[in-house]
């Protein structure tokens, strides 16, 4: 399945190495900086103590029971209104995905991981393979 993504030019790909970059020095830097780990303690609450736990999970639990549409895409095509009126039972639709790529699991229409399809009891499923980042999912958003 081809991915459906904007067609950037050459120069993008350097920006992409910066953002690698940036990110990986951030890492380093929040994994060695003994100030940025003491920042963050301020920043979000302690699992240490009991009373911030519970609180957390109290949080946590009013929207644990909001539904949510998960839509996995097998692939997209394009066809014109005279020939999705000629289709009938039976008929073979072609989309742009090849056999074997990874297909698309969406969250309320927010492409979030790519998975491989497996069969579990006579029913499809499918396994995930690559999750998308919340960093990435911005990154997206931004383009």
């Amino acid at each position: 399945m081809a991915k459906e993504t904007d067609a950037a030019p050459a120069s993008d790909d350097a920006g992409l190495d910066d953002d690698w970059a940036a990110a990986m020095a951030e890492q380093a830097m929040a994994e060695g900086t003994p100030s940025s780990s003491a920042q963050a303690a301020n920043i979000f609450p302690s699992f240490d103590t009991t009373g911030n736990k519970s609180s957390l999970m109290n949080e946590l639990d009013m929207i644990l029971d909001i539904p949510v549409q998960i839509s996995v895409e097998l692939g997209r095509t394009r066809i014109t209104i005279k020939n999705l009126l000629q289709l009938a039972h039976g008929s073979v639709v072609e989309l742009d995905a090849l056999a074997g790529e990874p297909l698309n699991v969406f969250v309320n229409g927010t492409l979030i991981a790519q998975g491989e399809v497996v069969v579990v009891n006579d029913k499809f499923g499918i396994r995930l393979t690559d999750i998308v980042t919340p960093s990435e999912r911005a990154r997206k958003i931004g383009h």
